[in-house]
């Protein structure tokens, strides 16, 4: 059917944020955006920032619409809502040591459906770069204790990054992004973060609060993460799609198009974003900042130009 051809784009969500910067105005041109501006919620669904759909036949509704109302555009899946959430991160400042509950214990203690398995695809740091990824507690008493004790410089490893790197942050890992980094951000559509430290940084006169009990309760002990989580992305072939990632949430690929890209949307759907460049995706021109789904059953599609991009499914 023609309609399974048509390309559907997004007006993404935008986010200010205590640690955000100028980038998404500066560099991506996002209506809208300020000096603050940390988030780019550039495909999601979520009840805290539902894109509108910009063009073609389901002009002017959510996603989160169009996916309860209409799921064939998206393989006739059962998860009952929108599983995938893709945003751009623009840290100018640290943000908070964090961890992620799992699916499990969202449902039980947050009444959510999704806990927060996501990765990152690094767009751009400063040389030399690292990232929080993983801790030194060998137990959960001495995590507690390192915890309440404020050893966070004790607790923590840093990880160095960097351009193009790409993380898979599973629930349980602590974790933090550092500033001066750009990150293209593939997740369950959850929004769900426990702080375990915020540097005791002030927001309105007051500390944002942190989720000490709930921390302790999901870190994984002892730490599985560390640099097992790091993959680097340069040298892939240009022109194809490489995935990055397969697990129990998503399939992501990168697609370093110099040229033609030819490849088959045969997925339930396939969420891209263009990270630089320009081109086309079967005639239809895209632009860095662009974020656009391909339906089910779209077929071929074919990539031109000169451009960087982040695909994914479920």
């Amino acid at each position: 059917m023609e309609q399974d051809r048509e390309i559907i784009f997004l007006k993404p969500q935008l986010k200010d944020v205590v640690w955000g910067g100028s980038k998404l105005r500066d560099e991506f041109g996002y209506e809208g955006a300020g000096g603050s501006t940390g988030e780019c919620w550039g495909i999601s669904a979520h009840p805290n920032g539902d894109d509108e759909i910009i063009n073609g036949r389901f002009k002017g509704m959510s996603l989160s619409a169009l996916y309860r109302e209409h799921r064939e555009v998206f393989g006739g899946i059962a998860a009952e809502e929108f599983p995938l959430l893709v945003k751009i991160i623009d840290a100018k400042q640290d943000l908070s040591i964090q961890v992620h509950p799992d699916d499990k214990y969202v449902k039980e203690h947050e009444n959510c459906p999704y806990g927060k398995t996501e990765c990152w695809y690094v767009m751009d740091c400063p040389p030399n770069a690292e990232l929080v990824i993983g801790h030194n507690a060998r137990t959960r008493e001495e995590l507690a204790d390192m915890i309440h004790e404020g050893r966070y410089e004790e607790l923590i490893k840093n990880v160095p990054v960097r351009k193009g790197d790409f993380l898979q942050i599973t629930p349980g890992t602590v974790h933090a992004i550092k500033g001066g980094f750009t990150i293209l951000e593939t997740q369950q559509s959850s929004d769900i973060t426990y702080r375990v430290y915020d540097y005791g940084r002030l927001v309105n006169g007051k500390e944002r609060p942190l989720h000490v009990q709930q921390s302790i309760d999901v870190i994984t002990v002892p730490d599985r993460a560390g640099e097992e989580a790091l993959s680097h992305t340069d040298g892939l072939p240009e022109n194809t799609m490489n995935k990055l990632i397969s697990c129990d949430h998503y399939t992501v690929w990168k697609l370093q198009v110099t040229d033609e890209a030819v490849t088959e949307q045969k997925y339930p759907f396939l969420l891209a974003s263009v990270l630089d460049g320009s081109g086309s995706v079967d005639g239809v021109s895209v632009k860095k900042g662009d974020h656009f789904i391909l339906p089910a059953g779209y077929g071929r599609a074919v990539f031109a130009g000169r451009m960087e991009l982040i695909l994914s499914t479920v």
